[in-house]
């Protein structure tokens, strides 16, 4: 069963947006609203969205952080503040293996941008979710700390990967050999190997360099186009 994210006395319409989009990018689409200040629906949620309409439509608003985790069986506070309370710390990949795990509803619970949670809104949490971040500038915005929560819990689902592109296979070695010939050919009249006792060290180089790459056979054609028509130009002009 997939969490429930829950924003509680989030501010901007476009930072709810945002962080719509972050679930959703994670497949993650239930969201809940604790007293939004500027109300909800928001006008400016929408567009922040980039298409995660769906995680704004079903979103759900509640007057307090209690009524929205009703049906909740394991709560997560994220913060990165120290704070009095003596509750278990985890990271959201430990948090992510416990809720795929825990049977019943998982809510997490984030804070207001400006202060992030109240002490009293994380000691309604059964555990602190908070990021190994830097000490000398812990500084998340909602988006961010959604986007790294749901990350780490998508990575124990079957989620859609990019399709793979197959790569062409690497040119052959009398493909290679041509182009370094090609090049030293057009090198050697200009000047380039000198002086004359470098000449073996200077074209071991220049191989070396050209077979770093591992080109395929159509970057071979294409180079070899390109010293063709410089070859081309260069004979043009000495007419």
């Amino acid at each position: 069963m997939q969490p429930v994210f829950v924003l509680v006395r989030p501010q901007l319409g476009e930072n709810i947006g945002k962080a719509a989009r972050a679930m959703l990018n994670f497949g993650l689409t239930e969201m809940r609203l604790v007293a939004p200040r500027d109300g909800w629906p928001n006008p400016a949620a929408g567009p922040a969205a980039s298409g995660a309409d769906i995680v704004l439509e079903q979103a759900q608003v509640f007057e307090t952080v209690a009524d929205a985790l009703a049906d909740c069986t394991q709560v997560y506070a994220t913060t990165v503040r120290k704070r009095g309370l003596v509750k278990p710390v985890v990271t959201p990949e430990e948090a992510a293996r416990e809720i795929h795990a825990e049977p019943g509803r998982t809510a997490i619970l984030f804070g207001p941008e400006r202060s992030g949670l109240e002490t009293d809104d994380v000691a309604i949490a059964r555990k602190i979710l908070t990021v190994p971040i830097n000490p000398d500038f812990g500084s998340l915005n909602l988006a961010q700390a959604v986007i790294l929560v749901a990350y780490e819990w998508s990575k124990h689902v079957a989620l859609a990967s990019p399709p793979q592109v197959d790569l062409d296979p690497p040119a052959d070695q009398q493909e290679l050999d041509g182009l370094i010939d090609h090049l030293e050919s057009m090198l050697e009249p200009a000047g380039y190997f000198f002086p004359p006792d470098r000449v073996p060290a200077t074209k071991r180089t220049l191989r070396s360099v050209l077979t770093k790459p591992a080109w395929n056979a159509n970057e071979v054609r294409t180079l070899r186009g390109v010293l063709s028509t410089l070859e081309r130009g260069a004979k043009a002009e000495s007419d």
